[in-house]
């Protein structure tokens, strides 16, 4: 597996520029034909947080990668384009959109008087990991949505629960059932709730809440291995498929 790693770092690093351009084209796609343009990426995410401030007084998205592989075939037949990748191509222009809203969010949040203070460090931090986390997750699922439709069918079906079942727009302590907290903690779109909230709102450090950082690492550690052993498998079978 360390063989794996090194090879998946090593197209990933070799590949970079390449990742970053074609990351800015799959926006610039989406983007074609229509008037507002790049507008569109903010314009729904913005509806989504004015509705969930609205409706509950409380005030994130799922990467396409794991799909990345079957809308790009061609890179991998005719290219040759690294398989890992072509996933860092997808959450990398997710990483775009989410800049773009980061800075936004921060004009509003210097706007409404709030200080610039040492625990907005962990912004830098949750948008690292956020990306790390993703991007494994996507070259983990990636191979298989490749081989098989079912995996990207089963990833839309739970994305709806993983989000609604993270605590991002309410705060998990107050749910009170202890077996679902337990539950939670592993669902990290809990912990990237919990560090944005810890350094925009509760103005706390993440790592004082040891239980949700432990339950996000041991999803971490999971999907990093799976990913180490799904790409050494089936990184060939992939391009056969395609």
């Amino acid at each position: 597996m360390i063989e794996t790693l090194q090879q998946i770092a090593k197209d990933n690093w070799g590949w970079r520029k390449q990742i970053a351009n074609l990351a800015v084209f799959d926006l610039k796609k989406k983007a074609r034909g229509a008037a507002l343009g790049w507008i569109w990426f903010l314009i729904k995410p913005a509806m989504y947080i004015g509705c969930f401030w609205f409706a509950l007084s409380i005030g994130l998205r799922f990467t396409s990668g794991c799909n990345a592989l079957r809308r790009y075939p061609y890179l991998v037949n005719k290219i040759k384009f690294p398989i890992s990748a072509i996933s860092s191509i997808c959450t990398g222009a997710a990483l775009i959109v989410h800049l773009i809203l980061m800075a936004a969010l921060m004009v509003g949040y210097f706007a409404c008087g709030m200080p610039l203070d040492l625990y907005l460090l962990q912004l830098p931090l949750a948008i690292f990991l956020m990306f790390a986390f993703w991007n494994v997750f996507s070259i983990l699922l990636s191979p298989l949505s490749a081989l098989s439709k079912d995996v990207a069918n089963l990833m839309k079906a739970i994305s709806t629960p993983l989000f609604w079942l993270s605590g991002v727009i309410f705060n998990m302590e107050n749910v009170g059932i202890g077996w679902i907290q337990t539950i939670m903690l592993f669902n990290p779109v809990t912990f990237f709730g919990k560090i944005y909230r810890a350094a925009l709102v509760d103005k706390v450090w993440i790592w004082e809440d040891p239980a949700v950082c432990l339950g996000f690492l041991a999803v971490f550690a999971v999907c990093f291995v799976l990913m180490l052993v799904v790409s050494k498998r089936l990184a060939k079978d992939v391009a056969d498929v395609l």
